[in-house]
């Protein structure tokens, strides 16, 4: 029987993190072949009603997203570095991975919004209109971003890790769909889905160009200020188009709007082999069984109080 709640994930090093409605679990294949197991439990903030609100929940998301990411990010990178035998393995600290991070973020800002901007300023002689303008910022903005994508999905990596995430994939709609969490089941599913971050970052871009858009053309200096203040009222429209692509899939406009995304999934996902299916499930099923657990225990204290 499919579930009401959406559960979802990530992909990390050889493995992967699913996220329930009160914990997630992290799941890492580790060099000799076991598998190493994480749970945390979730915070209120996301739990709550700002998880629930719109508009606040798309930022509230991307908070969730980086912070939770960060930390299966860092479970498994450091179990990855584990080997058979050695007691004392090398670890990999929680500053250098937000450091990482912090760094990531700067060069994505830097390369998917102010690097268009200044391309398409140096254009700004050529361009008649406000309208044009920012019409060309967004073409350079999705070129930039499909070929950053073609090329990191070049790297083998790279490519495992996103095996992993066309298991979190195929994971997720086997249950969407009703299936029973078995390989030789949710073998058969796609390794693309609504949610998908990558179908998030292109409703983000394109959304920017409607954002910029409606600013207007303005002096350079203030252009750079408006795309980094404007990020997080992008996102969370950006968040919103994604959820509601997610809720509306017999709508035969989201079906449309939503294919260039689900394309673009076929260079962020791969197909995954057994092992990989049966760390996505694990960790699946560790969420699912703790949900199930509380929800009983819930439902016995409450026939408690009935009777």
């Amino acid at each position: 029987m499919p579930h009401s709640f959406h559960y979802g994930g990530q992909a990390v090093i050889e493995g992967v993190m699913m996220r329930g409605e009160r914990i997630t679990a992290t799941v890492v294949r580790h060099p000799n072949g076991q598998l190493v197991t994480q749970t945390r439990p979730l915070p209120s903030l996301y739990t709550g009603g700002m998880r629930k609100t719109p508009l606040v929940r798309g930022v509230t998301m991307l908070m969730e997203t980086m912070v939770l990411g960060i930390r299966s990010l860092l479970f498994s990178a450091n179990v990855a570095l584990e080997e058979d035998g050695e007691e004392e393995p090398s670890k990999i600290s929680g500053g250098l991975i937000w450091g990482v991070m912090a760094v990531s973020l700067v060069l994505s800002i830097g390369l998917f919004f102010m690097a268009p901007l200044f391309l398409a300023n140096l254009l700004n002689p050529y361009v008649e209109s406000s309208l044009l303008f920012h019409l060309v910022e967004g073409l350079i903005r999705l070129v930039i971003f499909v070929a950053y994508l073609r090329i990191i999905s070049s790297f083998s990596d790279i490519k495992r890790t996103f095996a992993y995430h066309g298991a979190e994939h195929k994971t997720i709609n086997a249950i969407e769909n009703g299936a029973p969490l078995e390989v030789t089941s949710i073998r058969k599913y796609s390794t693309a889905h609504t949610r998908c971050g990558t179908s998030f970052l292109l409703a983000v871009l394109v959304i920017a160009i409607i954002i910029f858009a409606l600013v207007g053309q303005q002096a350079l200096w203030l252009m750079i200020l408006t795309r980094i203040v404007l990020l997080p009222v992008i996102a969370a429209l950006g968040y919103e188009a994604t959820r509601y692509s997610a809720n509306h899939p017999d709508n035969l406009l989201v079906r449309i709007l939503r294919s260039p995304g689900l394309w673009l999934q076929r260079m962020t996902t791969k197909e995954p082999d057994d092992s990989q299916l049966e760390v996505a499930m694990t960790a699946l099923e560790k969420v699912m069984a703790f949900d199930r657990a509380v929800e009983e225990d819930q439902a016995a204290r409450s026939a408690a109080v009935s009777s």
